[in-house]
């Protein structure tokens, strides 16, 4: 049988515009994942490493131009929000860099022998090497910072594995291109290309999984396709880490006293955050508990009248489209739900941005409502009037998992009368937020963007320095002559790592 052609398409009329590659058969996958494992320790110098991701930056910046016209024609996304985006990929692969040059993430640990202590220790050193090739999973909506060069395989990479990538087909033209940049960087720096590989294909994505050769995964799409993918990884017969970020509804609480104080401002910003990228980003503000008083009244007019004005917009592909209009349609259905500004179809090929209200108590009821707690992929929130502060804690308390929770206070609330909302949506989420929005997530070592399930399936970070632990094991060399130590271990560390010593 023939392998089935590549399009890339065209989100605004749904058109092939190219035939860019062909769907990976078992085979195929089995080839470049064996020729990946093939040069696994092709990484191994750190300074080369370095050296090879900082290039890769500067060839991806370089193809600014024809990488953002690429990726427009295939997401509809617009060239200023894709040209910030390359940018960050950029500086996300510079940042890996150095994390490898300073080598913290080695987590090097020696203790020393000591027959003083009971029990007496021997000589131990602690440090992480790479777990293998890692297969990597694009997401849709960023065809940048989470595809081929993005995140994961910058850390990936980073940690000194390589990486097989399963492109989207959403943007099969745009991931060829990325691919060949980070191919071309290790060729400078004469680094086998196989180091980076790439498939297409819904088959090959799950060959790839289950390839005996793959050590870990890294996801970021939809809970049903990334269940699917974590459940072969765990049934597999020697199973392996999957890192997937599936879904997430990001709750905000605005306090009555916030709405008092600032209800126009909170209301203007949830708009601009919730139609962002035609409110297709993880961290969309998808849920929203208001005051249902005068004050709530306010920050709903101002909302209205944000969302109102925000025009149509065409979203990442047709089978998203038709989703969102479905399940807006269905969510508005509901007894008890009005929709002040009406989300749904936007005409030919676009959807038009909305929002739906409900009483809060309806929330907390078992029943059809609950569909209102799950994400609805695209620009609309759910904004829920509680009555109380126990209709507020009913609702929290049936939210699943999340990666982001956020909550407005007034300015008289900082000295500690939030603290209890506070420690409400702690342990909901992997980033809490006081008086902000959750859309755009900074690059920088203390960022942590995963949360409990479903928003993904491990408690790592996809972005900030700590993702690169995704893809390191732990080894600890016991009583080993000092001749035999990886350089990293020795006691006279000509490497200058930093490293703990004797506890």
């Amino acid at each position: 049988m023939a392998a089935a052609p590549v399009w890339s398409v065209d989100p605004r009329t749904g058109n092939p515009r190219e035939q860019v590659a062909v769907e990976a058969s078992a085979e195929e996958v089995d080839r470049v994942v064996r020729a990946a494992y093939a040069v696994r320790d092709a990484l191994a110098d750190r300074t080369v490493r370095a050296a090879f991701l900082r290039t890769a930056a500067d060839l991806l910046a370089g193809a600014e131009e024809d990488a953002v016209a690429t990726a427009d024609a295939e997401t509809a996304l617009g060239a200023p929000r894709l040209t910030g985006e390359l940018a960050r990929t950029a500086e996300q692969l510079r940042a890996f860099a150095e994390v490898v040059d300073e080598g913290a993430f080695l987590d090097i640990h020696i203790d020393h022998e000591d027959a003083g202590r009971t029990p007496p220790w021997p000589d131990l050193r602690r440090w992480k090497i790479p777990l293998g090739v890692v297969a990597v999973y694009s997401a849709s909506n960023f065809p940048f910072a989470f595809s081929v060069a993005g995140g994961d395989t910058a850390s990936a990479l980073a940690a000194g594995c390589p990486v097989v990538v399963k492109s989207h087909p959403d943007h099969p033209a745009t991931s060829e291109l990325a691919a060949s940049v980070l191919r071309r960087a290790a060729a400078a720096h004469q680094l086998p290309e196989d180091v980076v590989q790439l498939v297409h294909g819904f088959e090959a994505g799950v060959e790839l999984v289950r390839h005996p050769l793959i050590s870990a995964a890294g996801f970021t799409g939809s809970i049903r396709g990334g269940r699917a993918l974590f459940d072969a990884a765990a049934a597999r017969p020697a199973p392996i880490p999957f890192h997937g970020e599936l879904g997430s509804l990001n709750p905000v609480v605005v306090t009555e006293a916030a709405a008092a104080e600032r209800g126009e401002q909170i209301g203007a910003g949830l708009g601009s955050s919730m139609t962002m990228g035609a409110g297709q980003f993880c961290t969309k503000p998808g849920l929203v508990l208001v005051p249902a008083d005068e004050n709530g009244d306010g920050l709903v007019k101002t909302l209205t009248a944000t969302v109102g004005d925000t025009v149509p917009a065409v979203m990442l592909d047709h089978r998203m489209r038709d989703a969102f209009i479905a399940g807006v349609r269905d969510r508005a259905a509901l007894p008890d739900v009005e929709a002040p500004v009406t989300p749904g179809d936007g005409g030919e090929h676009a959807v038009a941005p909305g929002f739906l209200t409900v009483p809060a108590a309806r929330l907390a009821e078992d029943g059809p409502h609950e569909a209102l707690l799950e994400e609805c992929f695209g620009p609309v929130t759910v904004v829920a009037r509680y009555a109380s502060e126990d209709e507020v804690a009913a609702v929290l308390g049936r939210l699943p998992g999340n990666l982001t929770a956020t909550l407005h206070i007034s300015a008289e609330e900082e000295g500690g009368g939030a603290a209890g909302l506070l420690a409400a949506l702690t342990p909901l989420a992997g980033r809490v937020l006081v008086n902000g929005w959750p859309t755009g997530v900074a690059v920088a070592p203390a960022q942590h963007h995963g949360g409990p399930y479903p928003s993904t399936t491990s408690t790592s970070t996809s972005v900030g320095a700590t993702a690169i632990e995704r893809w390191l094991r732990p080894v600890t060399y016991q009583s080993t002559p000092e001749g035999l130590l990886p350089p990293e271990l020795r006691d006279d560390n000509p490497l200058g790592l930093p490293r703990r010593v004797n506890g």
